[in-house]
């Protein structure tokens, strides 16, 4: 049946109806006053989502455009950096930090397993000249499903005095919460394709007061991405360079719904969601690849038993019309990943599981009772 197509992906992730006929809406001028008040709006919502006073500025770029930003805008050529890499997505900070010349330090964990803080106090101990100038961490690493100990890595960057922290929040930003002032974050990138629920498009980056310091010693070249032009224009409710406007239409709608449902509930439904699926694939006697303790909000990762990855990812695809990701670098074909991230429900979870159910009895799984991963996800769900 066309256009029946479910997204359990961890990005894009489903759009809402409201935010789809959002973008239908016929453009208007970006240098207008009708746009000023909508990208008021929208900026004011922006830092009630991310909990934070600081400059919150909206990029015409993707997730890593707003990586690349945190880089350039506030280091040099030869800066020394320490980066968290256990998954796909760590490992692009350290080539982005590479890629601009920066003195990279990467510290390193299995696929599948949380960072460990220790290893960053003690890096950051034993830096006494505080050449140090960055901490990067990926927060919810969506290639593996893990969600590293930011709060305790922050605390030693903290106590460490000079490096900024730097963290890619781009799947744990509105599924998390990640209160950006409490915890005296210097730099936070994210990507419209997640939590925001609108399509890919749009990157946000949150700066601190002590990022903008740094960023005035900062030599990397820049010019689209320069923040300080973003920071100018977001003063006046505007932007450097032509945004998408039906993105930001679509935007300012998702901003409303979520606003509507409110943070509290948001992170609940997260979390409520995550703890279904992980004991349904338990139920149905598949294995999970993180941990309870580090498992993300966004997204589940299972390594299959009986069956190949692969094989549970197409007929789903070609028999349920869901769409389901696959492992990644060296895990591909040996995980699948279910996103439930933005605009998922507890229905789609539900559905999500029965489909899968039939999927792996179909190709011949004999581990699990019937219906198992339905009752354990429905306890779950109706318990919250």
């Amino acid at each position: 049946m066309d256009n029946k197509l479910m997204l359990m992906i961890p990005g894009p992730t489903p759009v809402p109806e409201k935010v789809l006929l959002a973008q239908a809406k016929h453009p208007i001028g970006h240098r207008s006053g009708e746009f000023s008040e909508i990208m008021a709006e929208v900026t004011a919502n922006l830092k009630w989502l991310h909990q934070t006073q600081n400059d919150l500025l909206v990029l015409s770029a993707s997730g890593t455009g707003a990586m690349e930003a945190g880089i350039i805008n506030f280091l040099s050529p030869g800066d020394r950096v320490l980066v968290g890499s256990n998954g796909k997505f760590g490992d692009r900070w350290a080539q982005i930090s590479q890629a601009f010349g920066l003195d990279t330090h990467i510290i390193t964990a299995e696929w599948g397993k949380p960072l460990d803080a220790n290893a960053f106090k003690q890096a950051l101990e034993a830096d006494t000249e505080k050449a140090i100038k960055a901490v990067i961490i990926t927060h919810s690493e969506t290639s593996t499903g893990v969600l590293n100990p930011l709060e305790d890595i922050n605390a030693h960057v903290k106590a460490h005095g000079e490096a900024l922290i730097v963290v890619d929040a781009v799947t744990s930003l509105g599924a998390y919460d990640l209160p950006i002032d409490e915890l005296g974050l210097d730099v936070v990138g994210s990507g419209s394709q997640k939590g925001y629920m609108i399509p890919p498009g749009l990157g946000f980056v949150s700066v601190s007061a002590k990022a903008w310091q740094a960023y005035e010693q900062a030599t990397l070249p820049k010019f689209y991405l320069d923040l300080g032009k973003y920071r100018k224009a977001a003063a006046k409710n505007s932007n450097p360079f032509t945004p998408p406007i039906s993105l930001v239409f679509a935007l300012q709608t998702a901003l409303q719904m979520m606003k509507a449902e409110g943070l509290e509930r948001i992170f609940a439904r997260h979390a409520r969601q995550k703890q279904a699926t992980r004991a349904a694939m338990r139920a149905m006697g598949q294995p999970l690849f993180a941990s309870d303790e580090a498992a993300s909000p966004a997204v589940t990762a299972v390594m299959p038993q009986q069956v190949e990855a692969e094989q549970v990812r197409s007929v789903m695809k070609k028999r349920f019309d869901i769409a389901l990701a696959g492992g990644q670098d060296h895990l591909k074909g040996q995980i699948f990943r279910i996103g439930h991230l933005g605009f998922i429900s507890d229905r789609d979870i539900l559905t999500v599981i029965g489909a899968l159910e039939a999927t792996f009895l179909d190709l011949g799984c004999d581990g699990f009772t019937p219906g198992a991963g339905i009752a354990a996800a429905s306890e779950i769900l109706t318990a919250g």
